[in-house]
């Protein structure tokens, strides 16, 4: 039986339902060595700001049982630069190509999509919400149904490119915030980013990333992540993509049964520098060993 794993999303057509996640996969060149870039469904760019980031100082990364903890603070170039300096790269290749863009206000989001809206080889945007706005004190947009829904419906106005909200799992209820990205126009969901955690160095009592606290990813989170996935999934009419400590297609299998239409790796991507397409071949080895021809034969197909 002849096996078909493409997928679309939002109208991005890709060939497979595993994307490389923002943070994780550069800006692909370092990878490209190693691989073919033409073999993932979609590669999601760092994130990229209006202006240059330093970043949070270092240490900013550390390893934990299960995953790691980062605390980057969103170290890029600028947008511009991104523009000039690598998507000439990246649309060498066929891969639809996702940004990944975070700023402190909404006329800060929608001056990026501005900027963004027209080059060709960029065929969406995934709206990184888990920052804060300073115009409300601080407050983590990706916490708030009407932050949420500012954003989007900000970004939606101006431009014509698929726009993904990236929820955050550090919430009461990720519901709420799913609807009210969909309801401001949202044409799909990814999520989860990462669980805020520490960890203690305990011969130096100091915390182990300098910021005191970092974003946890990697298996660790995994049962949180198709928890909410499942949740959400159910919740809106939108696809779903699921991230979450994806390392094998058994994983990605695991999100597209709780309700996920497609699936992205992240920190599996430091430990082997081709898990996004051995996850993609995994799915594809499923289906066959299942006798199913389509991915959409096991999206949100759990029995309870």
């Amino acid at each position: 039986m002849a096996v078909d794993i493409s997928i679309d999303i939002a109208g991005i057509k890709m060939n497979n339902p595993v994307m490389a996640a923002s943070g994780t996969f550069g800006w692909g060149k370092e990878y490209s060595e190693v691989m073919d870039l033409s073999k993932l469904g979609a590669i999601v760019t760092k994130t990229i700001t209006l202006k240059p980031w330093e970043g949070n100082p270092p240490p900013r990364i550390c390893e934990t049982p299960s995953g790691m903890l980062n605390s980057i603070g969103l170290q890029n170039e600028g947008v511009d630069a991104l523009i000039k300096e690598q998507l000439p790269f990246l649309e060498k290749f066929k891969t639809p190509i996702i940004v990944n863009i975070a700023a402190d206000s909404t006329n800060g989001f929608a001056e990026i999509a501005m900027k963004l809206d027209k080059i060709p080889c960029i065929r969406g945007l995934e709206l990184n919400i888990s920052c804060p706005n300073v115009k409300e004190g601080g407050m983590l947009f990706g916490i708030d149904p009407k932050l949420t829904a500012d954003v989007v419906r900000k970004v939606k106005r101006t431009t014509a490119l698929p726009v993904i909200a990236k929820l955050t799992p550090n919430v009461t209820n990720i519901v709420e915030i799913a609807r009210a990205a969909e309801g401001a126009g949202a044409d799909a969901l990814s999520l989860i980013n990462t669980v805020v955690g520490m960890a203690i160095d305990i011969e130096t009592r100091k915390p182990k990333i300098a910021s005191i606290t970092g974003g946890l990813s990697g298996p660790a989170i995994r049962p949180i992540a198709v928890r909410m996935v499942y949740q959400v999934a159910k919740a809106v009419k939108i696809p779903v993509i699921g991230i979450g400590g994806i390392m094998t297609g058994e994983d990605a299998v695991e999100f597209l049964l709780a309700g996920a239409s497609a699936v992205q790796v992240g920190t599996a991507n430091f430990v082997d520098m081709e898990a996004s397409t051995k996850v993609a071949e995994g799915i594809r080895s499923y289906l066959e060993n299942h006798k199913l021809s389509s991915v959409k034969d096991i999206t949100a197909k759990i029995s309870i």
